[in-house]
């Protein structure tokens, strides 16, 4: 592409400045030819505020014209915006300086990024102010990233020198440089911090601390304040970091290069000395530098001088306790950390000391002055000697030696000299201490080189120092050059491209100038070595040698000046002082003075000046003033030293793979984030950033994947050219015709290689084509609009039309309707006036006519009325005359009347007396009176009849009443019982309380009395075992004499050997017969109890009742059961009833089955089955017999015998009672209980006897012929040894102890039983009171059914079953007992033929006699020992006794049994039988618990834990582990054993640990074992016991709860397991998940056509980069936590549990993402945002599918959420109070940061405004908790919690896995 192509208007150029180095501009005008002029404008927006007040005039000048005189002199193009910001510098299409540098401003101006890469180089600018991006979360977030995939950070080259080193066995080295303030120091440390974290190792002592710690060190000897830099490193070093194989660091070594001596003496203003000094002087009130005598740093003169001796915000304190803490880290003793200190503060002192001049020649130190004493005390030297040779010099002639005084002047610098010696050899020291310090055994695998060196110099004056630096910087950049077109040959071979040379800049000229032969320093050593050589003669050397070099030029003033040629500038040295520095002398005399200093470690540091052992460190060389061939050896100058090391430094490098890290300093004044471009751009040019742009610039630096580059720029191909299943061949049919010059690309292996400037011409090209198609875009978009447009307004127009005429029409309508309405309104309105006129006339006419007509017809009425009134008057008056005429005649009438009347009366009533007086007439009157009384009688007699009969109905009434009166009152008498009742049970409550108490100590008093009875035994039994050895050694006494009477016997009495065996065999004969006597008592005993069993079982039978009888279940907690089918599914339903005390059917379950008979026939048999072929007993020459074992043995049959007859008279009166009948059985419950009682005692008589027989089964020998079995060998053959006695122990201690412990047991069943079944035999009723209670005391209501004779016929066919048995049982029995008589007959005969053995024996010599007499000793010691034996078996009885009492008293505190024994009484208040119910054996039920022995622990861990594989518990019950170790651990509750759970519980843990530990990464097993420990957790919760646990069990389960042991303890253990578990599976699924969480969240594009790439070159930032991520990675991930779901829901994980497992997974899953986001500039732009939205909607709906939304997780995906919204959020002014609240869960430096890397990939995206920026930070200060944090912490995690999750199962329904093989190890009860 021509120039002409590129210059044209609106091209943007940069263009040179004076003040700003480049200014940016637009061309007004297109380019045609040089030579030309063109106009441009120049761009104000890229002036910053900073860059205005360098040259005012910028804001002024906006227009230009610039003068084009060569084709070559046009002016740099400018990138595109889409570029600027970029990660890496080379990315930019046009590469060159102005580029390079606003880059760079922009990302530390606009965006405060501090890092860059550039190419291989990592460019770091000091930002002058602490970012936190550098903290452990930073360091894991770029562990294990490649180069590229993260943005710049020195922990990003670090990890990839650290990768380099692990996958491909190569040294690396990391060279840090830069100038004075530039980081160089801090960057390097940080690069160590980060070795340290990823390659630290916990063996041994830790070395990555170490090399931490030897940083403080360094910087306090090493470092200073100077005015660019308050810690500038005043020296160079070089830290190889050692790793073993497995890349754990192992050691360290250093080396140091140019300590800068003179600042020891001197500092400028401003400036400060060494950091140790002022450390010292703040610290000096500490007692152990108190002695040292220190004052304020203002008092020393090497302290002193630069006036500041304060760094701001630095505690010297402080840092003194930091230096001295690192200084014991790296096992300094402190003799040698004091040590240290004293000489540092003698050199303060020694310069303090002042030197006057004396006659003016000579020179004296002031002798009042202290500070010379002082110094000289604390280096350990004599005073009067260092004052003599400070002031004089030694001058050694060929004859003789003279002294010479110093002036002043010369004194002072021989002062200041040894003070610079001595300094430089203590560093050296240090340095050596370290190096020994970091020093490992271990074999040394690879190392990480750091380098931390000066950058190239250049001040107004330069000295020495400056030319060693800028020669340091010629090499290093001789290699940086080859290094970095090493990398883009190996990059242009790599991809099969061709390519041509590249010519770069090569220094060898000017590095041959300085280290060739005859060069610079040649010339300065050999100077040196002239006697009297000064600067001005070696500088003249210079010029006549070097003058036409190309690289040396002289100036044009001064003879003592020469200028270098430098790489980066050019350089005027001043030769004055070069030969005193490069000689670095020191008087001999001084040297001898410190050698016998009287401390050893100042005699050291100068004890052999020319056995340095590193040749890196600056030599100390002796002041020659004598001739040369007087002069002894010389020593290697500064110079020589310096090239030399600086040659071992480029030999490593060269053996490494370097990365370079560029420091640069932004400005002068420590301004934070403030860019100065002249500064920059001359730390660019010096360090050789331009110079990797340029190598860059100079092939192909922009690359592009051919995928990417078709993706990116397919839109300018046409379709014929693009070929989608071959991209390369798309690309190469596409790019010919965009690019016409084939040389500005290439086409590689995998990538397509431009030159510069193409891509930006390729971004213009797609933003051209992107116009256009916007451009058409728009105008079918504006067309189709338009025509929008015009069919709608036409639409309109019509429409307008339509309703315009039809309103017109409208209107001329209501026209018409209104003429007409007017019309008709006025002919209405005319009739209507002429109406109204009408009407009125009329009106006035009628009212006239009306008028005249109502005067007429009034007048006429009113004379009428007249008339009318006087004819009513006169009638009134007439009617009234006529009526009192009337009245007055008939008052006369009347009166007449009543006088007639009154004459006639009187007559007739005398006629009425007259008639009264006569018969006839009464009778009729009494008739009529009877007739009334008739009726009226009639009528009381019905009305009487009526009032009885409701008079029988009130009084049936009253009586009802009354009856339910009679109710009320027994009603209201029950409930005041029941409230007695309940008072009763509250009193004795109380009284339990009180005896509770009481029993409490009791057993307080128990306790101190088994205390005191155990050391009692303990002492008894001390006593015992010395008794027994001094019996031993009296026993071995006579054995030997013995054995020495023996040879004498068989000597002398040869011929009564025969008869003395005789004896012994009759001897042997009787013990024998005695034995089988035993035997056959144990047998006829074995056949009583079996005899007793059956009878017990006709017995049970025969008490079977002819009636009914209602027995219930439970009427004893000694199983006694109903033989009613009914009672037994009513038993089945309800469940195992718990069982309290011994003999119980809870303890028989438990309890092993007694031996039948035919089981000790077995024994017997087996037993008598070993035969000897062998029938005369071995000759031995004397046989003994336990007289004291036959005795016990005989007193034990005895014993047996009395307690046999006692068991036949037993036998016998219950045959007698069986004989009676069933009748005694029902007069009380107490023959049951004896009965009961003899069952008891019988089953423990049958465990006796079996375990009797089998002891003695083991001793004794059973053989009919009489011959000796081993037992019986045993015992013949041990007599004279100590194994007699002790076989003789055992077997009589196994019997007594069995029997004692079987007595003991029967006691205690025998109290307890009859205490409960007393209690409960007192509660049992007849028929009659069960009917009265149930029935209300009918009698005939219990049979009315005829269930009783049902029962009757049921139990009478049980028994005839029964008989049949008992008859089959009674033929075997007589079988057996016919075998057994014929045994013992042959028995009999044996003991027959051992008493004739014992005869013989007693007829002995007289030598057999001593002999015996010996025998009886042995035996009456022998029966000693065994009576004290039973002493102590019986102490041993009793202390078991007190034991099982506490037990006993253990378990009565408990509330739950005396409430269960409460409610149990209770319910059998509630039953009555008629009669005691039947012991009947129920089938077995498994009370879930598992018994096991104590040698069988560690099997049984080792099954059910350690070798337990997930695959084979996947078909089991889930959480089988768990509650089969928690059946273990109840038996061992059950059983009382609190050291066998202790043991158990402790084991289970460990095997735990121990299984998740070494299957850390196994996924399966460790939910596995998190499930269990889950649900072992609550199963000790759950039967804990405890209320708050037991609201959801069964009763079953109630009964199973612990009853000895309160594990709360062991709960907290092992819920802290199951967090430590918990915390394993979320780091294993934590690391499966991590590889997949950034590919599937960030950079997954699963929305198709939507891309974030942009044209960022793609060059390989990584040359370890490992394989690319897959293709599906979110599917990969959502796999990954599918298979997490499967797992955790297989091995039955909790559900809460597994919540909060996935809650924390995706808060890791969200942290990682956002933290990688906030690292990664290319995935903030808006397309990335709504790809990244896409992907955690797949999440969310995976949380949804699976039904985990209410578990939390989501809700910690809202951080990387709302970054997501952040991304696609409109950023303007406007937006900030929404931005604002969208972004909630995000910290304010998140949001920041997110904004500043926001990056369009597109021209028409908008970056973000810095003012909106801004805002956003001043609107989140408003918030309430300002966070500071940037990164997540990963390694945060929520509280995990185990809710209390109870189990449905019940134990005793689990059934052992055969696929286990607990058979042998468990027993299951």
């Amino acid at each position: 592409m021509s120039a002409v192509e590129l210059y044209t208007k609106g091209a943007r150029v940069w263009l040179p400045d004076p003040d700003v180095v480049w200014r940016g501009a637009e061309l007004l005008e297109d380019y045609k030819e040089a030579p030309c002029k063109l106009k441009v404008h120049y761009e104000e927006g890229e002036i910053s505020l900073q860059d205005l007040h360098l040259h005012q005039k910028l804001a002024k000048e906006t227009e230009s014209v610039i003068d084009i005189k060569d084709k070559t002199k046009l002016p740099h193009l400018r990138n595109p915006d889409i570029l600027i910001g970029e990660n890496d510098l080379t990315s930019l299409s046009y590469l060159n300086e102005p580029e390079v540098l606003y880059n760079l401003k922009v990302r530390f101006e606009e965006r405060n990024i501090i890092y860059t890469y550039c190419g291989i180089v990592l460019v770091a600018i000091n930002p002058y102010e602490q970012l936190d991006i550098y903290n452990n979360d930073i360091i894991q977030a770029y562990s294990g990233q490649d180069m590229g995939a993260m943005d710049p950070h020195i922990y990003a080259v670090a990890e990839e020198a650290y990768k380099r080193m692990s996958r491909f066995e190569q040294n690396q080295s990391i060279i840090v440089s830069g100038e004075s303030g530039a980081g160089k120091t801090v960057s390097a440390k940080y690069a160590m911090r980060y070795f340290a974290m990823v390659g630290g190792s916990q063996a041994e002592t830790q070395v990555e601390k170490k090399v931490l710690a030897s940083n403080p060190i360094m910087e306090a000897i090493g470092n200073a304040k100077t005015t660019r830099n308050d810690n500038s490193s005043r020296f160079g070093k070089y830290i190889e970091i050692s790793f073993s194989k497995s890349n754990e660091i192992v050691g360290a070594h250093m080396r140091t290069y140019l300590l800068e001596k003179s600042r020891v003496v001197f500092q400028a203003k401003d400036e400060r000395n060494y950091h140790v000094f002022y450390q010292l002087c703040a610290s000096r009130e500490l007692p152990e530098l108190k002695k040292f005598g220190l004052m304020p740093a203002e008092k020393f003169y090497y302290t002193s001088q630069g006036k500041n001796p304060v760094i701001d915000g630095v505690d010297d304190e402080k840092e003194y306790r930091t230096t001295k803490e690192a200084m014991k880290m790296l096992g300094l003793s402190e003799k040698d950390i004091n040590m240290i200190f004293q000489i540092f503060s003698a050199v303060l002192h020694f310069g303090n000391v002042k030197i006057n001049e004396k006659d003016g020649e000579s020179s004296e130190m002031a002798p009042k002055d202290p500070s010379v004493g002082i110094a000289c005390k604390l280096f350990g030297v004599d005073e009067s000697q260092m004052r003599t040779w400070i002031c004089n010099k030694k001058i050694t002639t060929v004859g003789e030696t003279l002294t010479k005084p110093l002036t002043a002047a010369q004194a002072s610098f021989a002062q200041d000299a040894l003070s610079k010696c001595i300094y430089s050899k203590l560093f050296d020291w240090i340095v050596t201490q370290i190096n020994k310090a970091l020093v490992s055994q271990t074999k040394l695998h690879r190392f990480i080189g750091v380098l931390d060196i000066y950058g190239f110099e250049t001040f107004q004056i330069n000295s020495f120092e400056q030319f060693c630096i800028n020669y340091a910087n010629e090499k290093l950049q001789q290699i940086f050059n080859m290094h970095v077109f090493k990398l883009e040959q190996e990059e242009y071979v790599k991809e099969a491209i061709e390519w041509s040379f590249i010519d770069y800049y090569d220094n060898q000229p000017c590095i041959d100038l300085i280290e060739a032969k005859l060069g610079i320093l040649d010339l300065l050593d050999e100077e040196c070595k002239v006697p009297n050589g000064s600067d001005k003669n070696w500088c003249q050397k210079l010029y006549g040698k070097h003058l036409k070099h190309s690289h040396f030029q002289k100036p044009k003033i001064g003879m003592e000046s020469f200028i270098i040629l430098h790489f980066a500038d050019k350089v005027t040295y001043t030769a004055k002082g070069f030969l005193d520095k490069n000689r670095d002398a020191v008087s001999e005399e001084h040297v001898n003075i410190m050698k016998a200093s009287e401390y050893e470690l100042v005699a050291e540091l100068f004890a052999d000046l020319e056995s340095d052992a590193d040749a890196s460190k600056g030599r100390v060389q002796a002041l020659q003033s004598g001739p040369k061939g007087t002069s002894k050896k010389m020593r290697k100058t500064v110079g020589s030293q310096f090239r030399e090391s600086l040659f071992l430094l480029m030999t490593t490098l060269n053996s490494t793979s370097p990365h370079y890290i560029r420091c640069i300093k932004p400005n002068d004044l420590k301004a934070a984030f403030e860019f100065e471009p002249k500064r920059a751009v001359e730390q660019l040019r010096a360090c050789g950033v331009l110079e990797t742009i340029r190598i860059s610039a100079a092939g192909f630096p922009s690359r592009w994947t051919y995928p990417e580059f078709f993706q990116r720029y397919r839109v300018l191909a046409i379709s014929k050219d693009i070929n989608r299943k071959d991209f390369r061949k798309s690309c190469q049919n596409v790019l010919p015709k965009l690019i016409q010059d084939p040389d500005k690309y290439r086409f590689g292996k995998t990538k397509i290689f431009f030159r510069a400037g193409q891509v930006a011409y390729l971004e213009k090209l797609r933003a051209d084509k992107l116009r256009a198609c916007g451009i058409m875009i728009q105008k079918h978009v504006r067309g189709w609009l338009m025509k929008n447009k015009y069919q709608k307004l036409r639409i309109s127009v019509l429409g307008v039309q339509r309703y315009g005429r039809g309103l017109l029409a409208r209107r001329y309508a209501q026209h018409l309707r209104e003429t007409r309405a007017a019309t008709t309104i006025q002919k209405h309105w005319r009739g209507y006036k002429t109406r109204k006129s009408f009407n009125r006339i009329q009106k006035a006419v009628v009212k006239l006519q009306s008028v005249i007509r109502g005067y007429f017809g009034r007048k006429d009425f009113k004379r009428r009325l007249y008339e009318h009134k006087t004819t009513i008057i006169q009638a009134r008056v007439r009617a009234y005359l006529a009526r009192r005429q009337y009245k007055r005649v008939i008052y006369g009438v009347v009166k007449i009347q009543g006088h007639f009347k009154r004459r006639k009366a009187k007559a007739e009533l005398r006629q009425l007396k007259i008639e009264a007086k006569s018969m006839d007439h009464m009778k009729n009157v009494n008739k009529g009176l009877e007739n009334k009384i008739i009726q009226l009688q009639q009528q009381l007699d019905s009305k009487k009849k009526v009032s009885t009969d409701v008079i029988h109905k009130q009084e049936e009434t009253i009586k009802q009443l009354e009856t339910e009166k009679e109710k009320l009152l027994i009603t209201a008498s029950e409930a005041a019982k029941a409230s007695n009742k309940v008072t009763e049970l509250e009193e004795e409550l109380a009284r339990l309380r009180k005896e509770l108490e009481q029993e409490r100590g009791e057993k307080q008093d128990l306790i101190s009395e088994k205390q005191l009875l155990k050391n009692k035994y303990d002492k008894e039994v001390g006593q015992l075992q010395s008794e027994n050895v001094k019996i031993k050694a009296e026993l071995d006494e006579s054995n030997r004499k013995l054995k020495e009477q023996s040879k004498i016997a068989t000597v002398a009495a040869g011929g009564d050997q025969q008869k003395w065996e005789e004896q012994k065999l009759q001897f042997l004969s009787d013990m024998e017969s005695e034995r089988q006597h035993h035997q056959r008592l144990v047998k006829e005993h074995n056949r009583l109890l079996q005899r007793f069993e059956n009878m017990q079982g006709e017995m049970q039978m025969l008490t079977s009742p002819t009636g009914h009888k209602r027995t219930p279940s439970d009427i004893s907690m000694i199983s006694l059961e109903s033989v009613s089918p009914d009672d037994k599914k009513d038993d089945g339903e309800e469940g195992e009833k718990e069982d309290q005390g011994y003999g119980t059917e809870k303890k028989k379950r438990q309890a092993p089955v007694p031996p039948s008979a035919s089981s000790m026939e077995k024994v017997m048999k087996e037993a008598t089955a070993e035969k000897t072929d062998k029938e005369k007993l071995p000759k031995v020459p004397e046989a003994g017999i336990d007289v004291g074992l036959m005795l016990k043995l005989q007193n034990k049959v005895k014993s047996l015998e009395k307690e046999r007859d006692q068991l036949r008279a037993k036998l016998e009166g219950l045959e007698e009672e069986m004989k009676q009948g069933t009748g005694a059985f029902s007069e009380s419950a107490f023959t049951t209980l004896k009965m009961q009682e003899l069952e008891n005692e019988n089953d423990k008589l049958k465990r006796e006897c079996a375990k009797l027989m089998e002891s003695i089964a083991k001793t004794t020998n059973f053989n009919k012929g009489g011959k000796t079995t081993a037992a019986g060998k045993e015992f013949l053959a041990r007599r004279l040894s100590l194994g007699f006695r002790k076989a003789t122990g055992e077997g009589y201690k196994a019997i007594t102890d069995q029997f004692e412990a079987m007595t003991d047991e029967l006691e205690r069943r025998r109290e307890e039983c009859l205490q409960l079944r007393a209690l409960l035999a007192e509660k049992s009723i007849s028929t009659h009171s069960v009917a009265k209670q149930s029935y209300g005391g009918q009698d005939n209501i219990v049979n009315e059914d005829n269930e009783l004779t049902m029962a009757y016929k049921s139990q009478r066919d049980i028994i005839r079953l029964l008989e049949n048995q008992l008859q089959k049982a009674e033929g075997e029995l007589k079988k057996k007992v016919g075998d057994y008589d014929a045994e013992v007959k042959e028995l009999r005969k044996e003991n027959d033929k051992q008493h004739k053995l014992i005869q013989q024996s007693l007829s002995m010599t007289p030598d057999a006699k001593i002999e015996a007499t010996m025998q009886h000793e042995i035996t009456r010691l022998t029966s000693e020992n065994l009576d004290l034996r039973e002493v102590i078996d019986k102490q041993a009885d009793q202390i078991r006794k007190l034991k099982k009492m506490l037990k006993v008293y253990a378990k009565r505190m408990k509330d739950g049994e005396a409430a269960e024994i409460q409610a149990e009484l209770e319910k059998e208040e509630t039953k009555s039988v008629e009669n005691v119910a039947q012991i009947k054996h129920r089938e077995r039920n498994y009370m879930g618990m598992l018994e096991y022995k104590k040698e069988d622990e560690g099997p049984l861990i080792k099954v059910l834990i350690l070798d337990l594989k997930p695959k084979v518990t996947s078909a089991f019950l889930p959480g089988l582990p768990a509650y089969l170790l928690f059946m273990c651990v109840r038996h061992t509750d059950y059983i009382n054993d609190d050291e066998k759970v202790r043991s158990f519980l402790t084991s289970t843990i460990n095997g735990i640990k121990k299984v998740v530990k070494k299957h850390h990464d196994d996924l399966e097993r460790v939910t596995l074992w998190l499930a269990n420990t889950c649900r072992f957790l609550h199963t000790l919760k759950q039967y804990s016991g405890e209320k708050q646990f037991q609201t959801e069990n069964t009763p079953r389960q109630n009964e199973h709860c612990l009853r000895n042991f309160d594990l709360a303890e062991y709960r907290q253990v092992f819920s802290d397991l199951a967090v430590w578990i918990y915390q394993t599976l979320i780091k294993l699924m934590e690391a499966t998940i991590q590889p997949s969480i950034v590919s599937a969240v960030l950079e997954h594009e699963a929305i198709a056509g939507l891309t974030g790439s942009k044209p960022s070159g793609l060059r390989g930032r990584s040359s370890s980069r490992a394989e690319d991520t897959p293709e599906h990675s979110l599917d990969t991930l959502m796999k990954s936590m599918n298979q997490f779901v499967r797992t955790l829901t297989q091995h039955a994980v909790d559900p809460e549990l597994i919540k909060q497992i996935f809650r924390q997974l995706y808060y890791f899953l969200g942290a990682s993402a956002l933290n990688n986001l906030l690292l990664r500039k290319d995935m903030c732009n808006w397309s990335k945002g709504m790809q990244i939205r896409y992907n955690l909607s797949h999440l969310e709906q995976w949380l949804r599918d699976n039904k985990l939304q209410e578990s939390g997780a989501g809700n910690t995906l809202e951080p990387i959420v709302q970054a997501s919204q952040l991304l696609q959020a409109r950023k303007t002014d406007a937006d900030v109070d929404s931005v604002y609240e969208m972004c909630s869960k995000l910290t304010a430096p998140q949001i920041v940061k997110i904004l500043n890397l926001y990056t369009p990939v597109d021209e028409f995206e908008e970056r973000v405004p810095i003012s909106f920026i801004r805002k956003i930070q001043q609107k989140l200060k408003e918030r309430d908790h300002v966070e500071t944090s940037l990164l997540m912490d990963l390694k945060f995690s929520y509280s995990v919690t185990f809710p209390f999750n109870p189990s449905k199962i019940a134990l005793e329904s689990i059934d052992i896995p055969e696929q286990l093989h607990l058979g042998n190890l468990v027993t299951r009860s």
